[in-house]
C-alpha cells in the first residue's frame, strides 16, 4: 500500500486532526454512503456515538462540532473557519441538520450524540459509531470508525487503507529508513528526489511541486494571521495569545531578539491558530502543527543561501520520513502519546532542514534519528482536554529541537549507533507499554495535577 506525503502533509483545521478532522470525515463519509446505496432520502434520524480518547476529550478538541458540520457535508480542506461559529448557532438553534448540505432533519445533540467515557471500541481509542434511522425508527445503517491520527479514518471492517491512502504502485517503494537508503545508494538519488520520482504515481512532478509550494504558503498564512490576532484563546483556560506581542517585540526599534526567539514567535502563531480553530498544514497532525511551518521559515530566514528549492527538499524529505513513522508506528496521540506527534514532527523537521541546506541522505537519517530519540517517552496530556497547554509550547520546543538536531546531524559526517528504523521501533514499543493515562485522555500528567480555572 503506497502512502502519498500529501496524505500526511495537507491542508486542515483545528484544533486536532484525530479528534476534529478525523470525525468530521468520518461523519461526511458515513451519509456518502447511505447516499450511495439511496438510502438518504429515508433518513429521519442520525446518531453518533464516541468512545474512548474521543469521548474523553472530545469536547476540548471540538469534536462535538466536527460531527455536526461533518453530518452537513463539510470536510476539513474546505471549510471557512470563519463560517463555523454562526453554521453551529444555526443548527443547535433550530435543533436541525442539513445531510449533506441538503436533507434537513431533527437533531436532538444531547440524546443524538452521545460521548461513552468508559467505553473503547476494539481497534483504536478514537473509536466512533454512527447510525441512521427512518421515520418508523427502524435502523437504515449502522458503520463503525477509527480515527486514527493525522486525519487518517478507517472503517470498523477495514485492515489497513487510511483516508487518503491509495492503491497504487511507486518506483521506488521503501518500508523502512534503510531500505529508503539503499534505494537512494542503488539510484545515485537525493531522499527528496526518490519521494518526488514517488510521487509520480499520483500526478506529474510539476503538479507536486506547486502543490507543496501552496502548503507552504497556508503555512505562511497562518503565521502571520498568528501574528495578527488578538485576545484569548477559547475554552474555559482562557489562555492569552502570546504570538502577537511577541512578534511586536520582536520588529521593534532595537529589538535584538536571535533565531530562537523568532522561532518560537513562528510555533506559537500557528498552534495559537490551531487552537483557536483555524487553518492550518497538518503535518503529520494539528496538535504537532506549528514545528514545520517554524523551522522552514527558520531556514528562509536565517540560513544563508536559502531559496525555494530548499523549500521543496525540505518538505519533501520530511514527507519521507512521515511515511517511515506511519508505516511502522503510529501518528496517534492516542495510541502513542505526544511523541507520535510532536516527536514525529520534530524528526520529519529535522531530517528536512538538513536536506534544505544541502546535506547527505546519511545526515538526513541521523537528524531524523536525533529528532525522536530526544522525544521518546513524551505524554500526551493536555489540561481540560484542551490542544493548548502544554501542547502550544510543545510545538515551540519541538521546533528548536529539531534545529539543533539538524545541526548537529549536518556538522557530522552521517555516521551514528542508532539507526532511524531502531528509534521508530522503540518509539512503537514505547508507546504500547505507556499507560492509558498519558495517551489523549486527560486523565493523567499535567491534566489532573493542574487546576483548570
Amino acid at each position: 500500500m503506497a502512502i502519498s506525503i500529501f496524505d500526511l502533509v495537507k491542508i486542515g483545521v483545528g484544533p486536532s486532526s484525530s479528534h476534529t478532522m478525523g470525525p468530521m470525515l468520518a461523519a461526511r463519509q458515513f451519509l456518502l454512503d447511505l447516499q450511495e446505496r439511496d438510502l438518504l432520502a429515508r433518513v429521519e434520524r442520525v446518531g453518533a456515538q464516541l468512545y474512548g480518547s474521543l469521548a474523553l476529550t472530545g469536547k476540548g478538541h471540538c469534536t462535538d462540532r466536527a460531527i455536526l458540520l461533518g453530518l452537513e457535508g463539510e470536510e476539513p480542506k474546505t471549510l471557512e473557519p470563519a463560517t463555523v461559529e454562526e453554521r453551529l448557532e444555526r443548527i443547535r438553534g433550530a435543533g436541525r441538520l442539513r445531510l449533506l448540505g441538503e436533507r434537513e432533519i431533527a437533531f436532538d445533540e444531547p440524546m443524538d450524540l452521545l460521548f461513552h467515557k468508559e467505553q473503547v471500541l476494539p481497534r483504536h481509542a478514537n473509536g466512533m459509531r454512527f447510525t441512521a434511522f427512518d421515520a418508523t425508527g427502524e435502523t437504515l445503517a449502522s458503520e463503525s470508525f477509527y480515527s486514527i491520527g493525522g486525519g487518517f479514518i478507517v472503517r470498523g471492517e477495514e485492515e489497513e487503507a487510511g483516508q487518503g491512502e491509495a492503491k497504487v504502485s511507486v518506483p521506488f517503494p521503501f518500508d523502512s529508513a534503510a531500505e529508503l537508503l539503499e534505494q537512494c545508494g542503488r539510484h545515485d538519488m537525493k531522499i527528496h528526489e526518490l519521494v518526488l520520482a514517488n510521487e509520480t504515481a499520483w500526478q506529474p512532478p510539476e503538479d507536486t511541486r506547486a502543490q507543496l509550494l501552496d502548503l507552504w504558503q497556508v503555512m505562511k498564512t497562518c503565521v502571520r494571521q498568528g501574528f495578527e490576532a488578538k485576545g484569548v484563546l477559547p475554552g474555559v483556560l482562557k489562555v492569552p495569545r502570546r504570538a502577537p506581542r511577541l512578534y511586536r517585540e520582536l520588529c521593534g526599534e532595537g529589538a535584538a531578539g536571535d533565531f530562537m526567539d523568532w522561532v518560537n514567535a513562528y510555533a506559537l502563531a500557528v498552534n495559537e491558530e490551531n487552537a483557536a480553530g483555524g487553518r492550518v498544514v497538518t503535518a503529520p497532525t494539528n496538535g504537532a502543527a506549528g514545528i514545520i511551518p517554524a523551522v522552514l521559515h527558520y531556514y528562509r530566514r536565517f540560513v544563508s543561501g536559502a531559496d525555494e528549492e530548499g523549500v521543496l527538499r525540505f518538505l519533501l524529505t520530511a514527507g519521507a520520513i512521515a511515511i517511515l513513522y506511519k508505516k511502522n508506528a503510529s501518528i496517534s496521540g492516542a495510541e502513542m502519546g505526544c511523541q507520535g506527534e510532536v516527536g514525529v514532527a520534530c524528526s520529519m523537521a529535522a531530517g528536512g532542514l538538513v536536506a534544505a541546506m544541502g546535506g547527505s541522505n546519511a545526515q538526513v537519517e541521523n537528524a531524523a534519528e536525533i529528532g525522536m530519540e530526544h522525544n521518546l517517552g513524551l505524554t500526551c496530556d493536555p489540561i481540560a482536554g484542551l490542544v493548548q497547554i502544554p501542547c502550544i509550547e510543545r510545538n515551540a520546543m519541538g521546533a528548536v529541537k529539531a534545529i539543533n538536531a539538524a545541526r548537529m546531524a549536518f556538522r557530522g559526517d552521517g555516521s551514528h549507533k542508532v539507526s532511524l528504523d531502531q528509534v521508530i521501533a522503540t518509539m512503537r514499543q514505547t508507546g504500547l507499554d505507556m499507560s492509558t493515562s498519558y495517551k489523549e485522555t486527560s486523565r493523567g500528567g499535567l491534566a489532573v495535577n493542574v487546576p483548570e480555572c
